[in-house]
């Protein structure tokens, strides 16, 4: 049974013209947590939010001038700053609203100028709007296709949090070479469809770095810590070998540390090895084809590239927090910034080379993915958002929330509310700039990506915000322009050829998931917590599930398989003082929940046996079932967590713990917790077990 509601201090009724004015800019003055409840927010959150958008509501006077000026706006304007058409769809209301006899021009994103805004190429244009009054105005007119296309076959393929899987190879965590042989291997031997991993992208830099692959320093550009280093070319080529030869050597025992002494991930020593590699590397004159394919690099991604860069040489002089940065550099527009930025030239090419060189690395793994047989290849994970403290909230602070922190608002299993720690980007901010930093940062992933997972992907619609020195329950909910949004989306995937994936679990808004299939975005069902809630909330048949969705048993926030069977996530939870209901209670509530789904798998006929005769042990014949199962539904395509294969107990991450629990730096590890290599994969009769019997349920490639 669900927790008991969290009880909510009495609220008093907002002013109605605060609330007008905050529905005006899309600040919600309430939220339902659940169909039968409504909560409203605090008068202190509406109004901080709002100031977080530039608007003044401290008091009625303000509130009323605020009103006054925001509905004049809107009544005067003949364009909101963007506006999206659909491939096929009918014309925009923004455009209907115009007074008859408005003349419009679009000039096209292919150079094109038109007049009239009919039948127009996919992307986004300038549109001009010229009223009989005289009046003009702009917009940014996306227009997309309707939908993205449906993954031509369906699939299965191997879930895995990149760093976690160790090759003899690699220098201590896994590595962009790992994931290349992963991909070949999987493609070629297992027939597996794609490979999905965590966030790769850059880390805030500096001891103890933050473990989590979802508070980025930047979205934008990758991090260099998962580079192969033997497979860059100029490797073979430094100045003093013998000292390469040193720095292979403390990566043999980084890694042998992981493998063979149960030490943890490091990341940071990993990190830091890597570092001195690459100096050596950058004192190698790149050839000139590599010259060539590198300024190319530099040109395309042009200032965004040199502002991380840049963000970067000065985090090694001035430490990581720009914030407590000179106040001249905290601005990157600032001519201080320009001086640093010419002082500081050789260590900005430095940061621009190795983000380059990842760049090539994450490009060649997906290629490899395509090469070994993949429809989608290597599905990558863009995090909802960035660390406060990192080069995009520097480099793009104008389009963040100051003082702003993206959570979720407390629920019946989080009576406190969660802060996240993520600046929110401004929806004002962005429609005014045609949505071109959400733009510029998918085509970056795109580059490398065969699928795309969002995660927390509601985040398209509304992010609830927690004003900075409050807690999680004094915030609200604003809303974004979940079409254009969604737009843009649909816009750079299809350019990409790319299939997307929202993680949609958890509370969602009414009409997500609806507008998010209408548009061709798959969504996210996890086994477990699949069951007919409307009905006798039992588990939900098979053919009851829905299709357009990526299936699997588990994800890095949840119990492996195995742990969840055994009831052992339970006994984790127990030791480090999680539980919030007594030990045998949560025992007895996660063993029923466990019978009720090998009562069903039983039913179905998907356990082949549980020991006796078969020699299949019962808990790997129950894992088993558990993905002939997912087999039997129709989602386009199925995972497998790569820990499930070997029988892992430990999860990657366990959320409501710090220090008490080594998130995020857990080698992949088999029942007894030893870790497994990648070479040790390719020879495990328990993994090739599965998968025989995930082909068997009609998952491979042609099913």
């Amino acid at each position: 049974m669900p927790a008991a509601q969290p009880a909510e201090p009495p609220a008093e009724d907002l002013p109605e013209e605060l609330t007008r004015l905050a529905a005006l800019h899309g600040v919600a003055t309430s939220y339902r947590p659940s169909p039968d409840r409504t909560v409203q927010a605090s008068a202190t959150a509406v109004t901080l939010a709002l100031a977080a958008l530039g608007v003044d509501a401290d008091t009625p006077g303000a509130v009323r001038a605020a009103l006054t000026a925001r509905e004049t706006e809107l009544r005067e304007r003949l364009l909101p700053p963007t506006v999206v058409r659909w491939e096929g769809g009918g014309t925009p209301d923004a455009l209907t609203a115009l007074p008859a006899g408005t003349r419009l021009r679009v000039d096209t994103e292919q150079g094109e100028c038109r007049d009239g805004a009919g039948r127009l190429p996919n992307g986004v244009h300038r549109l001009t709007a010229t009223a009989p009054d005289g009046r003009t105005a702009e917009a940014h007119l996306i227009v997309a296709p309707a939908r993205l296309p449906t993954p031509a076959v369906r699939s299965y393929g191997l879930l895995v949090q990149l760093y976690s899987l160790l090759s003899r190879r690699s220098w201590g965590m896994g590595d962009l070479g790992d994931l290349g042989e992963l991909a070949a291997w999987a493609g070629r031997a297992l027939g597996a469809g794609f490979v999905q991993v965590n966030p790769l992208h850059a880390a805030v830099p500096g001891a103890p770095t933050d473990p989590s692959p979802y508070r980025p320093s930047s979205r934008r550009f990758p991090d260099p810590v998962h580079l192969r280093i033997e497979d860059v070319p100029e490797f073979a080529y430094v100045g003093d070998p013998e000292r390469a030869r040193t720095l292979r050597e403390r990566a043999g025992r980084l890694r042998e540390d992981v493998l063979d002494k149960g030490a943890l991930i490091d990341r940071d020593a990993v990190g830091e090895l890597k570092r001195e590699a690459l100096e050596l590397l950058h004192e190698v004159p790149l050839g000139p084809g590599r010259r060539a394919a590198y300024c190319d690099y530099l040109a395309e991604q042009g200032a965004a590239l040199e502002d991380h860069a840049t963000w970067c040489a000065l985090a090694e002089v001035h430490g990581s927090d720009w914030h407590r940065w000179p106040e001249g550099l905290r601005d990157p527009r600032s001519a201080d910034t320009d001086r640093a930025r010419r002082e500081l030239m050789h260590r900005v090419d430095f940061h621009s080379r190795l983000t380059w060189l990842t760049d090539t690395q994450l490009t060649a793994a997906q290629r490899t993915a395509r090469e070994a047989g993949m429809p989608v290849g290597i599905v990558h994970d863009l995090a909802v958002g960035v660390h406060p403290r990192g080069a995009d909230s520097w480099a793009q602070q104008e389009y963040f929330a100051a003082g702003m922190s993206v959570g979720a608002p407390p629920d019946a299993f989080n009576s406190r509310g969660q802060d996240w720690g993520l600046p929110p980007w401004r929806p004002d901010r962005l429609a005014d700039r045609g949505y071109a930093p959400f733009r510029e940062l998918l085509r970056g992933l795109f580059r490398y990506a065969g699928a795309l997972r969002v995660d927390h992907v509601m985040g398209l619609f509304r992010l609830w915000w927690v004003p900075e020195g409050h807690p999680p329950t004094e915030g609200t909910y604003v809303h974004y322009d979940a079409e254009a949004m969604l737009a843009v989306l649909v816009l750079e995937a299809a350019r990409a050829g790319a299939v997307v994936i929202g993680e949609d679990l958890g509370t969602v808004e009414p009409g997500v998931r609806e507008a998010l299939r209408e548009r061709g975005v798959l969504g996210t069902s996890v086994l477990w917590f699949e069951r007919d809630w409307a009905g006798d909330g039992r588990p939900l048949p098979p053919e009851r599930w829905r299709a357009d969705c990526l299936a699997t048993a588990t994800t890095h926030d949840l119990p492996s398989t195995a742990a969840r069977l055994t009831g052992e996530h339970v006994e984790l939870r127990d030791r480090l003082g999680l539980l919030t209901r007594p030990l045998e209670e949560e025992r007895a509530e996660a063993a029923a929940d466990t019978a009720e789904w090998i009562d069903v798998l039983a039913r179905l006929g998907l356990l082949h046996g549980t020991g006796g005769d078969t020699g299949t042990p019962a808990e790997e014949a129950e894992i088993q079932a558990v993905h002939r199962f997912l087999l039997r539904t129709p989602a386009r395509m199925v995972g497998i967590w790569l820990p499930d294969a070997v029988g892992d107990r430990r999860p990657q991450n366990l959320p409501g713990t710090w220090d008490q629990y080594p998130n995020w730096r857990l080698p992949v590890a088999d029942a007894e917790g030893r870790p497994v290599t990648l070479e040790d994969l390719a020879a495990s009769p328990r993994l090739h077990a599965l998968i025989d019997a995930v082909r068997e349920g009609g998952g491979d490639r042609d099913g």
